[in-house]
Parts: C-alpha cells; structure tokens; sequence
C-alpha cells in the first residue's frame, strides 16, 4: 500500500469565497517545503490537501517539514487503498499490524468516516468492521494481544472512506495553523538579538505577512558577534517565513548625538524615536505595510503606555506589536517551542545598552522629547545611519 501526507487545514476552511485563493497558496508553500524529496507531489482531493514522495523512507522527515508551513493543522502519514468493500478491511488490519511493529499498541479504536456517501457501508459499521479486522489479524501472539477500547485507546486508527481511495492513518502530527504566507501583506520588523522581536516576527507570519526585518547596532559599541546572532536567528525564523532580507544599520552617531546634546533620561526613548523613523523610511523603500516589534507593555521603560504613545508618534505607518499583553513566560514558550530560545539568551549585548541612562524616563511628555530632538539635526543624521546600512539576504536551510 502505498504511503502519502494527509494534509488538513483549520482557519482556511472558514474563507467563504476566497478559500480556493488561499488553499491555491498554501499548496504552493508546501511545495517549497518539499521540494528537497525525490519526485515530491502535492495535489489536492475532495477538499484535502495530499502530498507524496518516492522516498517513502523519509516521509516522515517530510511530514515534520510540512508542520512548519502556516496554515497547515495537522499532517498524517496515510495508507492510500482502493475503496473497495472487500478489502478496505483487510487493509486496515495490515496497517494496524505495520503499526505496532514500529511502537507498542496493545488497545484501540477505529474512528470512520464515509466522505463517498455512494460508499454501501455507513460510517459506524465500518468502524466495527475494520476492528473486528484489526482484532483477527493482530492478535496470533498472547504476549502482545490487542484489545478495543473506545475511552483511551493507545492507538486512535482513522478511516477516510473516499470516492476512490481510502486513507488510513493513527497519528497526526500538529502544525502551528494560522495563515499561508504571503495572503495578508508585508512587515517589516525592528528584530534585536532578544527573545521577543523573533516571536513578533513569526506570529505576524503565522497570519500570512510576509517579513523582510531591520536591526540597528552600535558597531564598535557592540560586537560583530552580536549582529551574527541576529543573522542566526534569521536562519531560524527563515525556515518558517522562506527568504528574509535583513537591513543592518549603526545606530552609535545618533545615541552619540542624543547623549552629548539631550536629557540623559530620554536616552531610550529618543534613540526608539529614532529607529522608528529609520525603519518607517526602510519600510516605504521596500514596499511594506506595516512595522512590526516585540515590545510588550511595562517590560522596559520605553514600553510603558505613555513611552509606546511618544514612539507610535514618531511615524505615520501603523505599528503591529502582537506580544503588547502577553506574559513573558508565554513569550518565551513560544520561543522554545519554534527554536529561538536558546540563541536569543546568548550574552551579546545589543544597541540599547549603549548610554543606558541610570533612571530612565518612563512617562515621556511628547512636548519634552520634540523639544530635544529640535536640538539635533534629525535628518542629517538618518542620512547618515543610512549609509551605514548592510543588507543580509537569509534563506531557509
């Protein structure tokens, strides 16, 4: 029998009219995602997404590829038969027994269901027929008998009866749902080599933005080492959001020019305005719709209400900032869980340790901080930053 992906998508199931538009998109980044196996086929039935490989001793190596792509919910390693009454049964009692010869399986359940409606035999007597199957042909060894058990089964066996094939499987595999890439516009990210700007860019992904990013750093100030973490975690995130440009800009002029002409407390919050005049400037010459950020309210002094409302003031582009209410415990399980954590906790300082003043102002009056800034000159000094700039293209390992 032959071994394929069953591939099931959530939220996309919901998009009406549009669903074709996204489910077209969503077979387009599974392809991406394959397209390092043999012969790799994706192609949709009856409202489900299928994906093979003449590589069938790496399917599952695919299956954890395939859990990456956004949109996806589920993926399973199914057993493609005919739709035949005669022997579906017998076929489910063979897989059962490829099944517990790779892990132990000593009680289950069949769950059916009968897509074809043309299909003679009604969803619950193919579950009891299938099982029955499954007990007569699993059970030659009284050491390892297999037994029903409909309340918590080791082993969940699904039956998807089709109009010509029939799929059957027992694991599924989750993937992180959400949106395909690509089907709700560009985000241009203001990433650090913290915890938080990497989980903002790969939840802003998740809802289908495509991410292109921008990182200041303090060069000498700051090590090259720090930078190549951001690149690292780029690697990372790339291998969720496909190819990701990233724009490297000194940021050490302008904290000079803050720290020599203003406030030492408004240190944070000038150097923020700052960033998000640059990365607004940045996102307009590469066609993105919004900025993005990790900042999460009352983790820092520039991310109090009062700090978020002077910086949002600094732009005219809206600002998606995903983490404002989250717990940082939160933030960072999701961190572990999509494998940034670890890089982000390395020890690398980064540009806002730069003239860190030692009480920073955390109510900033947006009449005060404009006042500073008239004292600089704005737009020489963004000039400058840009002719700093680095550009990084990272693409998916």
């Amino acid at each position: 029998m032959r071994k394929v992906l069953i591939i099931k998508y959530g939220e996309i199931a919901l998009k009406g009219m549009n669903k074709p538009y996204f489910e077209r998109v969503l077979m387009e980044r599974i392809r991406k995602a394959i397209k390092g196996f043999a012969e790799a086929s994706v192609w949709r039935y009856e409202g489900v997404v299928f994906a093979s490989t003449t590589e069938e001793a790496r399917l599952e190596e695919m299956a954890l590829e395939v859990a990456k792509v956004f949109g996806v919910a589920t993926v399973s390693i199914a057993a493609e038969v005919e739709s035949d009454p005669e022997t579906i049964f017998p076929d489910a009692a063979e897989y059962m027994r490829e099944a517990r010869a790779k892990q132990v399986i000593r009680t289950f359940k069949v769950e059916a269901k009968r897509s074809n409606k043309q299909f003679p035999i009604i969803s619950p007597e193919i579950a009891r027929k299938a099982g029955a199957s499954c007990l007569k042909g699993c059970n030659d060894d009284p050491d390892y008998p297999l037994t029903v058990n409909v309340h918590d089964p080791d082993c969940i066996l699904f039956m998807d009866v089709r109009r010509d094939k029939t799929y059957i499987y027992h694991d599924r595999l989750a993937g992180f749902g959400g949106l395909p890439l690509g089907t709700n516009g560009k985000g241009l990210v203001l990433l650090s080599g913290g915890i938080d700007s990497p989980v903002a860019s790969w939840m802003m992904a998740k809802r289908g933005m495509n991410i292109e990013a921008i990182h200041f750093h303090s060069y000498p100030f700051t090590s090259d080492r720090a930078k190549e973490k951001v690149l690292d975690l780029t690697k990372i995130l790339a291998g969720y959001c496909g190819r990701i440009k990233v724009h490297c800009i000194n940021l050490l002029e302008i904290q000079q020019a803050i720290n020599e002409n203003c406030p030492e407390e408004q240190m944070t919050i000038l150097s923020r305005r700052f960033m998000m005049k640059i990365a607004e400037r940045m996102a307009n010459d590469v066609k993105a719709d919004v900025l993005i950020t990790g900042e999460n309210i009352g983790q820092v002094a520039s991310q109090t209400v009062q700090g978020l409302v002077v910086t949002d003031n600094a732009v005219e582009l809206p600002v998606m900032r995903p983490l404002i209410a989250m717990d940082k415990v939160d933030i960072m399980e999701i961190a572990q869980k999509i494998g940034t954590f670890e890089t982000s906790i390395q020890p690398y300082e980064d540009c806002c340790t730069v003239f860190l003043p030692k009480h920073p102002s955390t109510k900033p009056k947006l009449e005060s901080i404009k006042l500073s800034e008239e004292s600089l000159d704005v737009e020489g000094l963004i000039k400058s930053a840009f002719d700093t700039e680095e550009v990084y293209v990272i693409n998916p390992e």
